[in-house]
C-alpha cells in the first residue's frame, strides 16, 4: 500500500448498548468487516466493544495476520446490541492504559448511537492522552450526542462522522480510515498581517489537524480603521509528515458592497458552537451559566439558534408570543395499491374502518404469490455480494481459487478455472478476478474497497506475476467486464 501507511495501532470501539437496533449492529459488523480487510499487514489491531460493561477480542493489541483477523472475525458475527447501558469511560481508560507499541501509532475508532451522562469527563480524557493518538468518532442516529462526537473528535485530533437517515456508515468510516492512514497537517497556526488601527479576534477555534480532502473555515472579526494600506496578509503554518510549510494570502481591507449578513451569521454560529462545546450540554454543572449566558446574547443578537434557545412564533398585529399547545392538522392520504391509480382517502366513499373484506374479493388479485406472509419460515436478507467477495479475501490482500470465489463471482468452479492461463499461480489469477469484479461491478461503492483493493494490488507485485496482461484479458471475458489493466492499478 505504497500511498498510505503500513503500520500503526488501530483500536476499535464499538457501542453494543440496548439502543443499538438491529439494523445498526448490522451495519456496525459489516463496516468492521470491511475496515479488517482494509487494514495493512505489519499493523496491530483490537476490538472493545461497551455497553454497561465492556469486552475486547483479545487482551492487547494484536499483530495483523490471517490468523488473527479469522478469530476477530469469528466474534464480530456473533456481536450484539446486549450489553445494557452506554458506559464509554472505563472501555476508555482501559485502552489508555495499554501499552502504546514502538513505531505504531495509536489510532482510536469510536462508534457510539447514544448520549453519556458524564461527557466532560469522557472528553477530557481523550484530551489528556491526545498525544498519544489520534481519535476518529461516529456518531450513529439521530440520538448521537453532538457534544461528545464533536469533542472526541476534536480534542483527539481525529475527524467526526455523523451516520443519520438513509446515510450508509460503510464510506463515511472509510474515509475517515483513510485519514488514519495517511499524514495529518498538524501544528497549524494562522498570522495576521494587518495595518496599524486595525485589529483581529479570531472567530474560529483553532486548527488541530487537517486530513488530506478536507477543508477548514476561518472566520475573524477586524474592527478599526487604516489610512495607510486597504491590504492585509494572513499566513497559514504547518508541518505536514514532519516538515513545516507556510501559506500566505494577501487580501483587501475594503469593506464588500454586499450588505448581507451571511457571512456574519456564519461566523457566530462557529462561536455558538465552540461555546456550546465548552459549557457542555443543557443542564450541566452551575459553573457553565456565564457560559451560557453569552450564548444566549449571541444566538438572540445575531438570530443564530442554539442549545439554549430556540425561534418562537410572534403574533404581528401584536408582537407577542403566540401561546398554547401545536395543533394537529389531518391531512389527506395518498395511497397507491399495485398499480392502480393514486385515490384520495377522503374521497373513498365508503369509510375505511367500515370495510368488510368479504365485499372486496378482489383485494387478493392484487397480491403476488411472493406477497404472502409465512410466519413459519423467516427469510433471511441475502448477503450483499460485495462483503461476500470482501469476506474471502486473506490477510496478505489475495484471494484463493475456490468454490467461494467462484459463487461470489456469480460462476462455477469449473468456469473460473478453465480461462486460467497454465503457468499463472491460482491465487494471482483469483486475485485478478476479484480486482477485475470490483472495477467492473462495484464502481459506485469503490470508496468502501478502495483500501483493500490497493493491498491486493501491492500483493500482486510482490508475486512479480508473469502474463498480467493476458489473465486481465482473460478475467474480462469471463465476467462480462472491459476493465483496462491500468485502472485495476497493474
Amino acid at each position: 500500500m505504497s500511498s498510505v501507511a503500513s503500520s500503526g495501532e488501530f483500536v476499535f470501539l464499538l457501542d453494543r448498548s440496548g439502543s443499538m437496533l438491529a439494523e445498526c449492529i448490522k451495519n456496525a459488523r459489516d463496516t468492521l468487516l470491511l475496515l479488517l480487510k482494509s487494514l495493512p499487514l505489519g499493523c496491530y489491531f483490537n476490538i472493545y466493544s461497551f455497553g454497561s460493561s465492556f469486552e475486547y477480542i483479545f487482551p492487547k493489541s494484536e499483530e495483523y495476520n490471517q490468523k488473527t483477523i479469522e478469530e476477530a472475525l469469528k466474534k464480530v458475527e456473533k456481536m450484539e446490541a446486549n450489553l445494557g447501558g452506554t458506559e464509554i469511560l472505563e472501555p476508555l481508560k482501559h485502552i489508555y492504559r495499554q501499552p502504546s507499541i514502538p513505531s505504531q501509532p495509536r489510532q482510536l475508532f469510536v462508534f457510539t448511537d447514544g448520549e453519556v451522562e458524564n461527557t466532560k469527563e469522557v472528553i477530557n480524557l481523550v484530551k489528556q492522552n491526545s498525544a498519544s493518538h489520534r481519535c476518529f468518532s461516529f456518531g450513529i442516529g439521530e440520538g448521537a450526542s453532538s457534544a461528545l462526537i464533536n469533542g472526541l473528535a476534536k480534542e483527539g485530533g481525529g475527524h467526526a462522522q455523523f451516520i443519520t437517515g438513509a446515510d450508509r456508515m460503510q464510506p463515511k468510516v472509510m474515509q475517515s480510515l483513510r485519514f488514519a492512514l495517511q499524514p495529518a497537517m498538524v501544528d497549524v497556526s494562522v498570522k495576521w498581517d494587518l495595518p496599524s488601527g486595525v485589529s483581529v479576534t479570531a472567530l474560529s477555534p483553532p486548527i488541530a489537524a487537517l486530513f488530506q480532502g478536507q477543508r477548514s473555515l476561518v472566520y475573524a472579526q477586524f474592527t478599526g480603521q487604516s489610512s495607510e494600506a486597504s491590504e492585509g496578509c494572513v499566513t497559514v503554518a504547518y508541518s505536514l509528515a514532519g516538515h513545516p510549510s507556510q501559506t500566505q494570502l494577501h487580501f483587501s481591507l475594503k469593506p464588500a458592497e454586499d450588505s448581507g449578513l451571511t457571512v456574519h451569521r456564519l461566523a457566530a454560529r462557529t462561536v455558538i458552537r465552540s461555546l456550546e462545546m465548552e459549557v457542555g450540554e443543557p443542564g450541566g454543572q452551575e459553573d457553565d451559566a456565564g457560559g451560557q449566558k453569552k450564548v444566549v446574547e449571541l444566538s438572540v443578537q445575531s438570530g443564530v439558534s442554539s442549545v439554549f434557545t430556540a425561534f418562537i412564533a410572534v403574533n404581528k398585529s401584536n408582537s407577542e408570543a403566540i401561546q398554547g399547545p401545536l395543533l394537529c392538522r389531518t391531512i389527506p392520504t395518498s395511497c397507491n395499491l399495485r398499480g392502480m391509480a393514486p385515490c384520495s382517502m377522503r374521497n373513498l366513499k365508503v369509510p375505511v374502518m367500515s370495510c368488510d373484506m368479504a365485499q372486496l374479493p378482489q383485494m387478493s388479485l392484487m397480491m403476488d404469490e411472493d406477497d404472502t406472509l409465512d410466519n413459519d419460515r423467516p427469510k433471511q436478507p441475502p448477503r450483499d455480494p460485495l462483503l461476500h467477495l470482501v469476506s474471502l479475501q486473506k490477510a496478505s490482500g489475495c484471494w484463493c481459487l475456490d468454490p467461494h470465489l467462484a459463487a461470489a463471482l456469480g460462476k462455477t468452479s469449473e468456469e473460473v478455472e478453465k480461462p486460467k492461463p497454465a503457468s499463472v499461480k491460482q491465487d494471482v489469477w483469483a486475485t485478478i478476478l476479484a480486482l477485475i469484479w470490483l472495477h467492473g461491478f462495484k464502481m459506485d461503492a469503490q470508496e468502501e474497497w478502495e483500501l483493500l483493493a490497493m493491498k491486493a494490488v501491492s500483493w500482486l507485485r510482490a508475486q512479480k506475476a508473469s502474463l498480467v496482461t493476458e489473465c486481465v484479458e482473460a478475467g474480462n471475458a469471463l465476467l462480462g467486464c472491459n476493465v483496462q489493466k491500468d485502472a485495476v492499478g497493474l
